[in-house]
């Protein structure tokens, strides 16, 4: 006989199963198993995974649910489980599924009607308590599941190896109830028994109480066995009925998904008018507003894409996504240039959905959506993260609640999460925890088994005691799984049927339903999925231009600002592109001051150039962009296609354009090309190579030319960027470099509130707002607002919110208060009337901070001096019982009290605000800064020779293997914190030179920590500042250069010279042609003394030679 496994409950049912679905299947298939089902807790998320498992190894697949539902007459809830006879089953199991996640619970009464479905009531159901107390009760109750089910789809469980209430069992068969043999599994192997214990206490928020007694005791249940054990255990037991109902239910049980449907919600028009006319009408509308001098190129063009459109059946989503941009547009939301292939349509750029004109930009509509090709288009939409709950809302509304639903996820048990709920359930302690925690070595995606290969502490931990081991066993069976529910960050589904018929759904974080099924899922039954992306960086754009409008009265169009602006492009050349999307990083900085973009173009291929692959490329690109190597083309054919990136291939779209001109293919035939290469399958290769090579020689090529042309297609489509994707986001960074570029204040004001909880970028970008000439100003009680501020177009006020350790509601109140009745007028004042507005409010911990970080240095500058009468400024307020005459008699006596020193005020506004305001212990060094070429922190990269100021703030001494003493020095300068790596012998060399709380000059190179992919500094050179600054001479030397009057026989007296008067006075040159300076290095450095200043005037003119 074949027996079927019908009660299965997966990881899907969160944190009651450890069964993987392909484990569960492939194992299944191993033991001898035909039939599976799978039963989980109220959901059907696995449902098409599990089928597909299933037809791989040609199991039959059941689908089943363990529901537990309510009965309001018992006033109690039960379990049964349902299974889908067909199509229609399956979709009341939906419905049923669905009504059960939303709600969180699900009357009996609320189940259907139907003949579709068979029952089973396990050995433990809502019959047996009736049937105990009367008979007659159970027979009336069993009428209504008759009544609901039909007799003949009601099955009585009897479990495997379970000893059940056989008491009932002739009342069931006199009733014409059957028998039906199951075996609830949560588990594939007897040894991860234990793992479902710990996972269920994890879910529940328990501990085990007496371990030790719970991990020898255990009784393995729940474990999927063999179906020779299951058939043996019934016929042993004379349940063979029991076993041949389990296979005739497992026979009946025949569903069918079907996938890849087209189901495309219709866009909602006025009675007789048509899609495609409509969309057609709308385009050539707004062709002429959005294109100046509309050629033939573009109507040729637009009546291709419609037709392209309406063939593939697409006309309804182009409406559909034009209608949500239309809408955030209306509303004033700031919206992307466009993402992925789609800016690479004309009908998306005439109808404002994306920004990028295509044909300007030879951007392919082909790449965006292919007649060779069926498949969904897709055009992800990007708004402010701040503003995407509003566009969410829109859709809702417009198409209806039950129409529209988020994409549901799971947040899965990761390394660290893993060990910590298991650690929990094991009764370890919060400090335990965190040394566990710390132990794992910190990388991307690291697992358990890595971790423990990998770290020392790891190992030694795991193998301290049996309970470590048990815990490693269990967390590694754990890992991965899923956790809980989460949103997807973008998916939305729009459809015109009812979701509940077409996928289960359940309870979202808002009103906002969210499907059981994930993306993946979503998209295999053909549901139009539509992203709504909340971006950071158009929340900054959306700031800035709001504080423009506000407080430099001047409405900015940011869609339309020219794309070639001198300013901004200087930004792009210099590489000072912190804070802007996409060339925010240290490294693609570098990039951009390597090449000098001086067109949007350029800046494209930046954006494109670096990411792991076209990086190789970089430094051919700036050499034959300089006329330093020679641009090459395969085939002089070729460089209409690749001169804009100076014969290299940089772009797919370029490889498209290659296969067109050289072999004939059409675009779209050219994009099966490019996606069939970069698949990399040899056989899928070798066809398309001969494919290409025949139709090149059919256009006149030789065939060595177009074997080594294909071999060129091959190296690069392995990493070609999408053209269209580059151009959308580079006109985004272009955006917010030209506000950074001609707006400094509204910018900087709206990058550091959207970097406000990030204190690491937070320094980053006060470093980067000083360098362009703005002000940073502390929170004032009486000028800040809730967040970051702009005072004037050059000044920016810290918030009240920006300070750690406050309430909202207490700023929140101070605010209010201030608003009401005006500017505080003293501390003593401010006190009275946070006071008054509510006395929970006056407290040390509330107002410290304040004081900490300078809010009222207008009132009193003494901060010293306020915290330390603080809390009897307190109990003053407090005895007066609000009575103002009585306060005044109170008044302390002022003592004079010392201010904290510098150091300590900057250790107390870091630790409040995260950053120094007060200034920094390296900003005193002067003439370093000034003579010295050295590098921020924020600004150093990889490999870089750097010359710091080093403020030391922590000192790890390390002991390594022979015993020797090596150290990570810890500290910061203005911009940014970062480490020093000495290895024994530097750190006994330098040891003497480093000090707590003092700061450093330091001459190194900069590395990666292997561990966590920080930059950190390998000192060749540790001296103190102080010593350093000492050193250098208050004068400066100035020589200007005079191209006509200094030829290069100069410069090697001028080096003679250098030699001979060595010394500590920095050497600045300025040339004259040129309009620039140069600052020597410091072993170019000269003594001030006359002989040297004569023999210089000598040799540049007395004119030009200048000690001051």
């Amino acid at each position: 006989m074949s027996i079927p496994q019908l009660t299965t409950i997966t990881s899907y049912s969160l944190l009651q199963s450890i069964i993987k679905i392909p484990q569960y299947v492939s194992r299944a298939k191993e033991l001898g198993y035909q039939y599976l089902a799978m039963t989980d807790k109220g959901k059907l998320s696995g449902m098409l995974e599990f089928i597909d498992c299933c037809q791989k190894e040609g199991i039959h697949p059941i689908i089943g649910l363990s529901l537990d539902y309510h009965v309001s007459e018992q006033e109690d809830s039960y379990e049964m489980y349902l299974y889908a006879k067909n199509n229609q089953g399956l979709k009341q199991l939906m419905t049923i599924s669905s009504i059960k996640e939303i709600n969180g619970t699900i009357d009996w009464e609320e189940l259907p009607l139907s003949s579709d479905l068979v029952i089973l009531l396990p050995e433990k159901n809502e019959l047996i308590p009736l049937f105990n107390e009367a008979t007659v009760k159970a027979d009336r109750r069993l009428k209504d599941w008759v009544a609901k089910f039909g007799i003949e789809n009601l099955f009585y469980g009897i479990a495997y190896q379970g000893m059940g209430p056989q008491e009932i069992w002739p009342w069931y068969q006199a009733n014409q109830m059957k028998p039906l043999a199951y075996h609830a599994v949560t588990s594939l192997e007897a040894q991860d028994c234990f793992a479902v214990r710990v996972a269920r206490h994890i879910k529940e928020g328990t501990q085990i109480q007496d371990l030790r007694q719970e991990i020898h005791d255990h009784q393995a249940t729940g474990y999927l066995v063999s179906p020779t054990e299951f058939e043996t255990w019934f016929e042993e037991n004379d349940y063979q009925a029991a076993l041949q109902q389990s296979l005739f239910v497992a026979q009946t049980c025949h569903v069918s998904v079907a996938l890849h449907q087209k189901l495309l919600p219709h866009y909602p028009l006025e009675k007789g008018e048509n899609p495609a006319t409509y969309l057609r009408q709308l385009c050539q509308e707004r062709l002429p507003q959005r294109v100046k001098d509309v050629t033939t190129v573009y109507e040729e063009r637009l009546a291709y894409e419609l037709s392209i459109i309406h063939k593939m059946g697409f006309d309804d989503y182009f409406l559909i996504v034009w209608d949500v941009m239309n809408y955030a547009h209306q509303q004033k939301i700031v919206t992307g240039a466009g993402r992925g292939s789609a800016a690479g349509s004309l009908v998306a750029y005439v109808l404002s959905i994306t920004d990028v004109d295509p044909i300007a930009y030879q951007l392919l509509f082909e790449r965006f959506l292919n007649p060779e090709r069926q498949t969904m288009p897709d055009i992800d939409l990007d708004f402010p993260d701040n503003r995407r709950e509003e566009m969410i809302q829109y859709v809702k509304e417009k198409y209806g609640q039950e129409h529209v639903a988020q994409i549901g996820t799971f947040g899965t048990m990761a390394t660290k999460m893993v060990l910590r709920d298991v650690g929990r359930v094991f009764g370890m302690s919060q400090s335990e925890a965190n040394r566990w925690s710390s132990a794992v070595p910190k990388g991307l995606g690291i697992t358990l088994k890595q971790a423990y290969h990998q770290s020392k502490t790891f190992k030694e931990l795991v193998q301290a005691n049996e309970r470590n081991q048990r815990m490693y066993q269990v967390a590694q069976v754990l890992e991965g799984l899923p956790r809980h529910v989460s949103t997807h960050a973008a998916g939305i589904v729009i459809v015109d049927q009812k979701l509940i018929d077409l996928v289960p759904l359940q309870a979202g974080q808002s009103d906002l339903w969210l499907t059981q099924f994930t993306m993946k899922d979503v998209e295999k039954i053909g549901l139009l999925k539509m992203d709504f992306l909340g971006l950071r960086n158009l929340s900054i754009i959306d700031d800035t231009l709001k504080t423009i409008k506000r407080v430099q009265r001047e409405d900015i169009a940011i869609k339309t600002i020219p794309l070639d602006d001198p300013a901004t492009l200087a930004l792009f050349q210099k590489g000072e592109t912190l804070g802007i999307f996409q060339f925010d990083s240290a490294g693609i900085r570098k990039v951009l001051k390597k090449i000098v973009p001086e067109n949007i173009e350029e800046v494209a291929a930046v954006n494109a150039l670096y990411r792991p692959g076209p990086m190789e490329n970089i430094d051919h690109f700036v050499k034959r962009k300089k006329g330093l190597e020679a641009v090459q083309y395969p085939v002089d054919s070729l460089a209409p296609v690749l001169q804009n990136t100076y014969g290299i291939m940089v772009y797919e779209e370029q490889i498209m354009q290659v296969a067109q001109v050289m072999a004939g293919y059409s675009l779209g035939q050219a994009d099966l090309l490019r996606r069939g290469i970069s698949k990399k399958n040899a056989q899928l290769l070798e066809s398309e190579r001969a494919s290409f090579i025949k139709r090149s020689m059919d256009q006149g090529y030789e065939e060595d030319v177009a074997n080594k042309v294909y071999h060129y297609i091959e190296k690069f489509a392995n990493y070609g960027f999408n053209r269209s994707h580059a151009f959308a986001y580079s006109v985004v960074a272009f955006q917010m470099a030209y506000l950074k570029a001609n707006y400094p204040g509204p910018f900087y004001k709206a990058l550091l509130q959207s970097a406000q909880h990030q204190t690491l970028k937070m320094k980053e970008y006060i470093h980067d707002a000083k360098k362009r000439g703005l002000t940073l100003c502390s929170p004032s009680i009486n000028q800040s607002h809730y967040g970051f501020s702009l005072q004037t177009s050059s000044e920016i006020r810290f918030g009240l919110s920006n300070i750690k350790g406050v309430r909202r509601d207490v700023i929140q109140g101070i605010l209010q208060e201030r608003r009401e009745n005006g500017y505080y007028t003293s501390f003593e004042q401010f006190l009275y009337r946070l006071n008054a507005s509510n006395s929970k409010w006056l407290k040390q911990e509330n107002i410290k901070p304040l004081i900490l970080v300078g809010a009222f240095d207008e009132l009193h500058p003494n901060r010293h001096q306020l915290l330390v009468e603080l809390e009897d400024k307190i109990q003053n307020i407090l005895y007066s019982g609000g009575s103002l005459e009585l306060l005044s008699m109170l008044q302390l006596k002022e003592r004079e009290i010392k201010e904290y020193p510098l150091t300590e005020r900057l250790a107390f506004e870091e630790e409040y605000l995260g950053v120094y305001l007060s200034g920094h212990p390296c900003s005193q060094f002067v003439k370093i800064l000034k003579r010295k070429k050295i590098d921020a922190l924020a600004e150093i990269s990889e490999n870089q020779t750097v010359n710091v100021l080093f403020y030391v703030k922590n000192i790890k001494e390390i002991r390594t293997k022979k015993g020797e003493l090596m150290a990570i020095v810890e500290g910061d300068d203005e911009s940014q914190a970062s480490s020093m790596t000495l290895f024994p012998e530097d750190y006994r060399k330098m040891r003497k030179a480093i000090g707590l709380n003092q700061v450093l000059y330091i001459e190194g190179k900069v590395q990666k920590n292997r561990y966590n992919d920080q930059l950190q500094i390998f000192p060749t050179a540790v001296v103190p500042a102080r010593e350093v600054e000492e050193g250098i001479s208050e004068q400066t030397c100035y020589i200007k250069i005079v191209k006509d009057r200094n030829p290069s026989e100069h410069f090697i007296s001028f080096r003679q010279l250098v030699k001979k008067y060595s010394g500590n006075v920095p050497v600045i040159l300025f040339y004259e042609e040129r309009n620039k300076q140069v600052l020597l290095e410091s072993e170019y450095w000269v003594q001030a003394t006359s002989e040297l200043k004569q023999e210089l005037q000598l040799l540049f003119g007395e004119e030009n030679v200048v000690f001051k």
